[in-house]
């Protein structure tokens, strides 16, 4: 059958796959155009199960925030390299999912990946397509939903790391500068969790062994070994908990005392921080 020149850019335009992918892909299809998108298609299912170890260091982290203020979404898309993260159809492809959740209000990514979008196809046939014209590995590596009296946000200027904070018991209170300063230690002091209960207990007993081997590597009596453990781990909190944290900005405030000189009983329920490499 004789593919024409119109044929591979008519589905160029209906894919945005490459002209060589396009012209085999109708031919293939002995013109079907119906058949000849399923095997684009399908191109990027084998370019995704080849790929599918590769690490994926490079992206975007996107954000939105309602207009109330009082929800936001985090959305992580990552590829394999730099370039790949600054071509326009892939930030474009990242708007639009996060977008999707937006509209759509999910909460999750087995929610997110689920939707449609404008094309109909879901988030994860375009993603499976994009690979597929790209040809390395895309991923939604985190997606998360917010939800507090007012929700802060940053994203830092490389454009790979974002933060969401929720502040609840805010009184009225402008809490925009202490929220900015808030989400920008969280970025940069990379806290575990949000008070010492919030910590993983796996992290905890990791903690607890590792300051037991130092003290006996320093010949400390087996006996005293798991109560020096203690107190290291309370340094621990202190250091990568977030309420406990010293602000950054004033060493003598905790971000607790911060909180309460802000607005007095003013609360962060949550936080979420997202990166990418």
């Amino acid at each position: 059958m004789n593919i024409t020149a119109a044929d591979v850019n008519k589905l160029r335009q209906m894919t945005g796959a490459g002209m060589m992918d396009c012209k085999k892909a109708l031919t293939e299809a002995e013109g079907d155009f119906d058949k000849a998108v399923e095997i684009l298609r399908k191109a990027g299912q084998k370019v995704a199960a080849k790929r599918a170890d590769n690490v994926t260091a490079e992206g975007v982290v996107l954000i939105d925030v309602s207009d109330s203020g009082k929800t936001a979404k985090i959305l992580a898309f990552a590829c394999e390299t730099e370039p790949v993260a600054k071509v326009d159809s892939f930030r474009t492809l990242a708007n639009d999912i996060l977008q999707a959740g937006v509209k759509h209000h999910a909460k999750d990514v087995a929610t997110l990946m689920g939707l449609s979008l404008s094309d109909g196809r879901t988030v994860e046939e375009n993603i499976t397509e994009m690979i597929g014209k790209i040809g390395e590995k895309l991923v939604i590596t985190e997606y998360a939903h917010v939800e507090a009296e007012q929700v802060v946000s940053y994203t830092h200027s490389t454009g790979k790391l974002g933060v969401l904070v929720a502040f609840d018991n805010i009184q009225g209170a402008d809490i925009e500068e202490t929220g900015k300063d808030v989400a920008m230690q969280i970025a940069a002091m990379k806290p575990v969790g949000l008070d010492k209960d919030d910590v993983d207990p796996a992290i905890v007993q990791k903690e607890i062994e590792i300051g037991m081997d130092v003290a006996r590597q320093e010949g400390k009596p087996e006996a005293m070994l798991e109560k020096i453990a203690m107190g290291k781990l309370g340094k621990f909190y202190k250091e990568n908990t977030l309420l406990n944290q010293e602000f950054v900005k004033d060493s003598s405030l905790t971000i607790a005392q911060l909180l309460e000189k802000t607005q007095k009983g003013l609360k962060i329920s949550s936080f979420k921080r997202v990166q990418i490499g």
